[in-house]
This record gives structure tokens, C-alpha cells and sequence, in this order.
């Protein structure tokens, strides 16, 4: 299961990045604030899995 969210997060950041920058590509500042809030989701999930794996071994 942590393989899983591992993959999850690496997902959700790279579709942050990928927003972010259409965002940025066509002056919308929402659609790159949102791409933000992801890869930030992205960054938080992966963390926690770094975490659970330094306890765990």
C-alpha cells in the first residue's frame, strides 16, 4: 500500500506542475494557483510516506 501512495503522490505532483504551468502559459492566475495547491498536496503526501518509512525500518 505505501507503493501506492508513494505513486500517488508523485502524481499529484506532477499534475500540479503541469497546471501551474498552462496556468502560467496563459495568464490565469487561478488555474496556476490551483496547480500549486496540487503539487503542494503532492509534496505533503510524499513527505508523510518518507516519515512512515524512516519509523518503520
Amino acid at each position: 500500500m505505501a507503493g501506492n501512495q508513494k505513486a500517488k503522490a508523485k502524481a499529484e505532483q506532477a499534475k500540479g506542475k503541469a497546471k501551474e504551468a498552462a496556468g502560467r502559459a496563459v495568464g490565469n492566475e487561478s488555474v496556476e494557483a490551483e496547480g500549486r495547491a496540487t503539487g503542494a498536496k503532492g509534496d505533503a503526501r510524499q513527505a508523510k510516506e518518507k516519515i512512515k518509512d524512516v519509523f518503520k525500518h
